[in-house]
């Protein structure tokens, strides 16, 4: 399958978003120390008392982008990878790939620096487009074995 130049360049940005999700993981986790807001008791416990047992309107914030990734990109991962075997040029599938990647940092970025709205909206919609083409373009391809 790496022989297949779409394929290689979808695992490219495949594994960069989700690395993504991962640096998003590990700033939840350190907004939650920073700001002594956890989720379960034994944490808040160990970590000063239960009064630490609480939410936190920054930690939220980490948490909905977070929420946000799995929501969007876990979607992206499917069709990218049957989308890459549906024969696409390389740069057009290259386009794809990169400005859904790009959108989604751009959302992340907008998300957790509360940048002003509709920052955060766009790079939502602008992300969805390549998907949505993406989708279209697999039925094109599968819609004879239907």
């Amino acid at each position: 399958m790496l022989r297949n130049s779409v394929f290689s360049c979808f695992v490219f940005y495949a594994v960069l978003l989700l690395l993504k999700m991962y640096a998003l993981a590990i700033i939840t986790g350190q907004v939650r120390l920073r700001k002594k807001a956890f989720a379960n008791p034994e944490d808040a416990l160990r970590h000063g008392g239960l009064q630490f047992h609480r939410l936190d309107p920054d930690v939220e914030r980490c948490r909905r982008a977070h929420r946000n990734d799995m929501e969007n990109i876990f979607p992206f991962l499917f069709l990218g990878a049957i989308y890459s075997m549906t024969g696409p040029s390389l740069p057009v599938a290259r386009l794809h790939f990169l400005a859904f990647a790009a959108c989604r940092l751009l959302h992340s970025v907008a998300y957790l620096a509360a940048l002003p709205a509709p920052t955060r909206s766009l790079a939502y919609v602008a992300a969805q487009v390549p998907c949505l083409s993406m989708a279209l373009q697999i039925l094109a391809a599968v819609a004879a074995y239907a």
